[in-house]
């Protein structure tokens, strides 16, 4: 990872993906995210590893708009 690279929090991963924060954090204790651990409790993703997903074919959920 480049030092200059923009890290993401789990919150912010599973917003762009339309998943829960779980399941984000179960993907990384099963090794199939990359993160760093800025800190003893802290975990962050690479906003490349997102762009890896997103490139791989992941498509972020669409939910309906309930008013149409």
């Amino acid at each position: 990872m480049r030092p200059s690279a923009k890290l993401l929090t789990v919150r912010e991963v599973a917003d762009r993906l339309g998943l829960k924060e779980s399941t984000i954090r179960k993907h990384i204790l099963q090794r199939q995210i990359a993160y760093v651990k800025p800190s003893l409790r802290a975990v962050r993703i690479p906003i490349e590893e997102l762009e890896r997903i997103l490139s791989a074919g992941f498509r972020p959920v669409v939910t309906p708009n309930a008013a149409t």
